[in-house]
């Protein structure tokens, strides 16, 4: 998932994307409401993490802003105001959910997988499938025919970029950008190494290879 976290606190902030990103999400984060407000009209996103009490631009605004906009990516509240009232202003402001700190990162994680499958059908990919693979979004797994794929959580997000582009050219400089968020060339051969070991787990043992690499260009999956 491509997720926003829009939250002041330095050290909560970090924590969640850190956190975010070892369970293999995209993650784009931001220091007050109005950052936050600008990343969430102007990219695509699955489901933002609003804190309630922010700079600038406070939480219960920020959400106001973007249903004004019909922008409609599930917003999960997060906030040290925990009664029955502050909930209920963050849901009829246009949050989702609303859960309340100090909390459990499982319980983000699970509420986070819970807004997604809440989403109407067919607005958001839960898996995506190229010949026999498969690659289910939300419980992080992988398959090839009957046979389970266990991934890192890199392999997992580069997996991903390349199902989703499925059939095309997908470069170097798209993986760094997309995967590893390098918005430079680090001229090491980290890619290749990803891309090798991707190659062994997804077509070793099986008859057609789906993981191509296109000289010159890049790489391509396809069935």
């Amino acid at each position: 998932m491509r997720i926003l976290v829009v939250e002041d606190d330095l050290e909560a902030r970090n924590y969640i994307v850190r956190g975010l990103k070892e369970a293999g999400h995209v993650v784009d984060d931001a220091p007050d409401g109005e950052i936050g407000l600008a990343l969430a009209l102007s990219r695509a996103y699955d489901v933002a993490i609003v804190d309630r009490m922010l700079p600038k631009m406070d939480g219960l605004k920020l959400v106001g802003e973007m249903r004004e906009q019909s922008n409609v990516t599930p917003v999960l509240f997060l906030s040290a105001l925990s009664d029955v009232d502050d909930r209920v202003k963050g849901l009829r402001a246009g949050g989702d959910d609303y859960l309340a700190k100090p909390f459990a990162f499982v319980e983000l994680l699970a509420r986070l997988d819970a807004l997604v499958r809440r989403r109407a059908p067919g607005t958001v990919k839960t898996k995506l499938k190229v010949g026999d693979l498969e690659l289910d979004l939300l419980a992080r797994a992988a398959k090839r025919g009957d046979t389970g794929i266990e991934l890192q959580p890199r392999e997992f997000r580069l997996l991903e970029y390349l199902m989703r582009h499925a059939g095309q050219i997908v470069t170097r400089t798209m993986l760094l950008e997309n995967v590893w968020e390098y918005h430079f060339d680090p001229q090491t051969n980290v890619i290749d190494v990803h891309i090798s070991r991707l190659r062994a787990k997804i077509d070793r043992g099986f008859d057609v290879p789906l993981l191509h690499t296109v000289r010159g260009a890049g790489y391509m999956i396809r069935a």
